[in-house]
């Protein structure tokens, strides 16, 4: 799959409305009751990039980088700025936010990872496209200084540790991340016209599975 490490700018992202998307298939049965399933095991994020252009400079910049990209064809990186830490929005990133795993004496490689929990219940995503530089990682409660004991392969959201943990030790990260995606339309239909009248064109955007 093509994928170009370039992220979509932000400074328009900003304004873009979306979120999660789940797949859910219901089947109701005839006493009255129903049965659920899920045919996917992560969800998929969508939005819709047009909603922060505000001005014919803006929205050149979305064409080009449309352009670029050949429409749906070559996927990129997506800041989702209601979504991008692995802490709460308003809290700094910390060593200590997400559990990676535990050691057991021979692996050193463990994959990004965000757990979202309410209640009893959680669901863990993968992150696979953190932000260069902003990874910190732990082992059992100490972090490391950056850059030493550890390699993150920013294309792919895999931590590899210089030295195994011992087993029962937690790993744990703190990083931003941006969001696998590519178009999911081929087509941009502006208008000047319509544009001054406050019109904004639709340039929807669907998450990858990398």
């Amino acid at each position: 799959m093509s994928f170009h490490e370039v992220r979509f700018p932000a400074a328009l992202s900003v304004g873009s409305s979306g979120g999660p998307e789940r797949r859910t298939e219901i089947v109701a049965l005839n006493n009255g009751f129903e049965e659920r399933n899920s045919p996917w095991a992560h969800s998929r994020r969508r939005y819709d990039a047009g909603l922060g252009v505000r001005s014919l400079d803006d929205l050149a910049e979305v064409i080009a980088f449309f352009e670029a990209r050949h429409g749906q064809l070559h996927g990129f990186r997506w800041k989702d700025w209601t979504d991008f830490k692995s802490c709460l929005p308003s809290a700094p990133v910390g060593a200590f936010d997400q559990v990676l795993g535990s050691g057991d004496g021979t692996a050193r490689s463990f994959g990004l990872r965000k757990a979202y929990a309410s209640g009893e219940q959680s669901y863990v995503r993968p992150i696979a496209k953190p932000v260069a530089g902003s990874v910190r990682i732990a082992i059992g409660g100490v972090e490391l200084a950056e850059g030493e004991g550890y390699l993150v392969d920013a294309t792919s959201g895999a931590v590899t540790l210089t030295v195994a943990p011992k087993a029962g030790v937690v790993v744990t990260a703190g990083y931003e991340f941006d969001v696998p995606v590519r178009f999911d339309t081929d087509r941009i239909t502006t208008s000047l016209a319509g544009f001054a009248a406050g019109d904004v064109p639709s340039v929807p955007v669907v998450e990858l599975r990398v």
